[in-house]
């Protein structure tokens, strides 16, 4: 691959620190060999040279709640699209969230092993992935999709991807270690109920602290893997935490007892503020939300936004993720100027979509920042997001997007 370099940016390299003007980044190979002002940094003779002069240098961004393997449907087009079509419509989404500068992302269900082995091989172009495989439930909870016709929109199950309904501390055991033999790299677990759920609330506790416990346990003891958890009401919250689950997504209804136990523990929340916006705003235009997902997001929008503002006023890890596929595929970094409105500022928004989302999925070694050493992945923008990070949802302000050192989105072409 050769030697790349990009000169005369100003660098934004995802830890918080001060943006660096005319700063240069040596790309070798896969790595980003040095990076810094001009005259510390050497241009190798044959390298490729990028002028980044008037372009701002982020770390590749992550999203650490995504469905590549879906998007919501109304219950008709559901119904009625064929099995296999949806890993076609996979390949679109993933090739989407690469262009709009997300170059890793951690899903939570639905897409197996082939469709991430699938992009490592070159077949695909897509973010890196950490995938969960599929999310376990009880039944009658968030991730069972029956309904009181009778009909059952629940993902059905293939060699891939194993039922992730179970009920009792054996059957989560078994089914826990079916995920970790389909190549789940981290367990996804509803603790609570869900907005898009048809007989559920999110309030509802889903999973006795004892299930949850039983799910650290197995996962950690067989692979050293973690356990990220679905929690939007209070109780669930505080159950996932004390059962050693170590990140918190959506987080709906936190109270100050939850507040103290991510505090205690460390724990990651990932708010996916634009997933009830999301929905209410396809109700308004289209036919593919449930009346139930309407009316639940109604209700939670505000206590959402509170419960996020909060937990960022009381320093707890926040990391960006957006559950994209409940709305479509790349528009998610909207999610960053919803972070904003809760409090943060622009760059607390960016280190929340690069460090420390690195951080919650374990890759804090490879990616996250832009610093001697890591993995070569990296945006341009023409546009400051420091004045406004919103300027990042319109995707052709990304005009350079580079993953693993190979150029998927060039300047001008």
């Amino acid at each position: 691959m050769g030697y790349t370099v990009i000169k005369d940016v100003t660098l934004i390299n995802g830890t918080g620190e001060a943006p660096l003007e005319d700063a240069v980044i040596l790309v070798n190979g896969k790595k980003i060999e040095k990076v810094g002002a001009a005259p510390e940094v050497p241009f190798p003779e044959g390298a490729t040279v990028i002028d980044g002069k008037g372009k701002y240098a982020l770390p590749g961004l992550i999203d650490t709640h995504v469905h590549m393997a879906m998007q919501i449907k109304n219950v008709q087009d559901t119904l009625l699209t064929p099995f296999s079509y949806r890993f076609y419509e996979s390949a679109k989404y993933l090739k989407t969230t690469l262009q709009t500068g997300i170059t890793s992302v951690r899903d939570a269900g639905f897409a197996d092993l082939g469709i991430k082995k699938a992009v490592e091989d070159g077949l695909i172009e897509g973010p890196r992935m950490q995938v969960s495989i599929n999310p376990l439930t009880i039944t009658g909870g968030h991730g069972d999709n029956w309904n009181v016709s009778g009909i059952d929109t629940t993902s059905p199950v293939h060699p891939g991807l194993p039922d992730g309904i179970c009920d009792g501390k054996e059957e989560v055991r078994k089914t826990v270690r079916k995920m970790l033999r389909a190549g789940a790299e981290v367990i996804k677990v509803h603790a609570t109920g869900g907005v898009s759920s048809p007989t559920d609330h999110p309030e509802f506790t889903q999973f006795s602290q004892e299930e949850l416990e039983v799910m650290v346990e197995e996962a950690t003891f067989r692979k050293g893997i973690k356990v990220m958890a679905h929690a939007q009401g209070a109780e669930g919250i505080k159950n996932a935490i004390r059962a050693g689950i170590y990140s918190i997504e959506h987080g709906i209804y936190i109270d100050d007892e939850a507040l103290e136990l991510m505090l205690k523990h460390g724990t990651f929340l990932v708010p996916t503020l634009l997933a009830p916006l999301s929905v209410l705003e396809a109700a308004e235009t289209s036919n593919t939300m449930a009346p139930y997902a309407i009316a639940k997001s109604k209700e939670v929008m505000e206590a959402h936004k509170a419960s996020i503002a909060k937990a960022y006023q009381a320093g707890v890890n926040i990391a960006m993720g957006t559950d994209a596929g409940v709305f479509p595929h790349g528009i998610n970094l909207r999610e960053l100027g919803l972070l904003c409105d809760i409090g943060m500022s622009a760059m607390e928004a960016i280190v929340a979509s690069t460090k420390t989302a690195a951080e919650c999925l374990g890759w804090e070694e490879q990616v996250g920042t832009l610093e001697d050493g890591k993995l070569a992945d990296l945006i341009l923008t023409d546009v400051n997001p420091l004045d406004n990070v919103r300027v990042l949802e319109n995707s052709d302000r990304i005009i350079y997007v580079m993953k693993d050192g190979v150029v998927y989105k060039d300047m001008g072409r």
